[in-house]
């Protein structure tokens, strides 16, 4: 991402109301009270979680204070030789430092999975390895077990975890309780900002910091942009791209097709702060993040889709259509400019997740026994169908497909290992292209954290396609009496349950052999 400065240039359909639409925002000062924090530009039911969740507007002056507490502790890290840097968080907590390390090209373990091979695969080269537990609640369950998981590993190892384990967390949250009880390094972090917009606050910055990002240049890349982001002005970037996301989607296109040109997955982080931001009431935006611009949904779009291009200046051909370039940190705060925006404009509150707890619910009921594991409709061969009539596979896959309408989408849920299977996400190109419909793909759990709130509580017309498999080996979790191959196993029933609860279409393929089943999966999709 090259450039000193944000920006965004647009098609839009003008006679679609665009242009009046941001002649009233610059007119109403909608930037400047952004970024004055005034929190009564969303409603009066909005007015208190917003009177809580508008610090982001400051973080990059406010985040500076961090800056040499965390290179300190890096360099005493590698004085005690530890180079390996391993961060158990979710959602908000580990989508933006996934991105910001790897656009500066530092390694950062992001352990962002209830997976049993995944955890065991995190648990490696102790003698070199800190962790990161990093939960704004302090009570995420996956963070929990993690943490729980690397204390036993260390301890076991002759290793004291007070010198390993560094938490980011909320004052006050248990995460932070517990930390300091155990000695553990603990960064509190603005409980003003909520997670999907901390990319510039402790949870964006200390484990990024530590695996050795420039994380004094990101903040100095946001400061550069921040009054032109919150000046009541017709050429704010932030401004255009929240008005033209807004209006679009009230115009019934309702669909971003992100083409991430980024490299460095910039379009996961901004998946999440769309879809958590815009996907209740029944309405929101649905962000279909691909590879670049030929790829199926954003070359052969339907009418539905407004095109965005991130790390470019040449316009998509759309009717919708956008480019949005800059550096990395003055990205983070005009997409965290423009989602409020959009969110106004919907008539929706930006800054809550309603439907995020009800899927956490159904799986703390399964785990508790207050739910009975369904058997499977059918089996095909290594494959166990539930939520279908069919009686093999390739059946139950037409009979979930028919149930796509002109204006739905079709969501890939996979609770796999996402380091193992990293190659099945290529997929959703292939089903996007027979079905000629958007198609997401995420990776379960985390997806929970972040689209699972659009799932739920956006426009009704996903239908979904969950795939959980058997471990290779499971992995107990220290003083709980569940494991984590029991925890995702529970959290995607849940899920499905809640989806069907609101009449969402739910195939679940449970794969008994998961290599041989995801070729056999790979061949009848395509």
């Amino acid at each position: 991402m090259n450039g000193d400065t944000a920006g965004v240039v647009e098609r839009a359909r003008l006679t679609e109301g665009f242009t009046s639409a941001l002649e009233d925002a610059v007119e109403a000062r909608i930037a400047s009270q952004i970024f004055a924090e005034v929190p009564t530009l969303w409603g009066p039911e909005a007015e208190d979680e917003s009177a809580r969740r508008l610090g982001w507007t400051a973080a990059a002056e406010r985040s500076r204070e961090l800056v040499p507490r965390i290179e300190r502790l890096r360099a005493t890290l590698l004085d005690r030789g530890v180079s390996r840097i391993v961060l158990c968080g979710m959602g908000g907590s580990s989508l933006a430092p996934e991105v910001i390390c790897r656009a500066a090209g530092v390694d950062l373990v992001v352990l962002d999975s209830s997976h049993p091979d995944m955890v065991r695969a995190a648990i490696a080269e102790l003698d070199r390895t800190a962790v990161v537990v990093s939960s704004k609640s302090g009570g995420t369950v996956e963070t929990d077990s993690q943490r729980r998981a690397f204390e036993k590993a260390f301890t076991d190892a002759g290793i004291d975890p007070a010198e390993r384990i560094i938490v980011v967390t909320d004052p006050g949250s248990p995460l932070d309780e517990i930390g300091r009880e155990s000695g553990y390094e603990v960064f509190q972090a603005d409980p003003s900002v909520g997670g999907r917009y901390s990319a510039l606050t402790a949870f964006g910055l200390v484990p990024s910091g530590l695996a050795g990002a420039p994380i004094g240049q990101l903040l100095d890349e946001a400061a550069a942009v921040q009054d032109v982001l919150a000046s009541d002005s017709a050429d704010n970037p932030g401004l255009r791209l929240g008005v033209l996301l807004g209006v679009a989607a009230l115009d019934h296109a309702d669909k971003l097709v992100l083409a991430d040109t980024s490299g460095v997955g910039l379009g996961d982080w901004a998946e999440q702060l769309v879809a958590e931001s815009t996907g209740k009431d029944g309405t929101g935006i649905l962000p279909v993040v691909v590879a670049s611009v030929t790829s199926p949904n954003f070359a052969s779009h339907s009418g539905d889709s407004v095109l965005v291009v991130t790390g470019s200046r040449e316009i998509p051909d759309g009717a919708w259509a956008a480019t949005v370039h800059g550096t990395l940190g003055a990205q983070f705060l005009l997409w965290e400019t423009a989602i409020p925006v959009a969110g106004r404009i919907l008539g929706i509150n930006p800054f809550d997740q309603p439907d995020v707890e009800s899927a956490k619910q159904a799986a703390r009921e399964l785990l508790g026994g207050g739910g009975d594991r369904p058997s499977p409709d059918a089996v095909d061969g290594d494959i166990e169908l539930f939520g279908t009539e069919a009686d093999d596979l390739q059946s139950a896959l037409e009979r979930l497909f028919s149930e796509l309408t002109s204006s739905g989408y079709l969501a890939v849920q996979a609770y796999l290992d996402r380091w193992t299977h990293a190659d099945f996400a290529r997929v959703r190109d292939a089903l996007a292209e027979r079905l000629g419909r958007p198609v997401t793909f995420g990776w379960g759990p985390r997806f929970l954290h972040s689209t699972g709130q659009y799932h739920k509580g956006g426009s009704p017309h996903g239908v979904f396609l969950q795939l959980t498999d058997v471990p290779q080996q499971d992995l107990d979790i220290p003083g709980r009496d569940f494991s984590f191959g029991d925890f995702i196993g529970s959290q995607a029933e849940g899920d499905a349950a809640v989806l069907r609860d609101h009449d969402r279409p739910v195939l679940r393929l449970h794969l008994t052999d998961t290599t041989n089943a995801l070729a056999r999966l790979r061949s009848v999709l395509a």
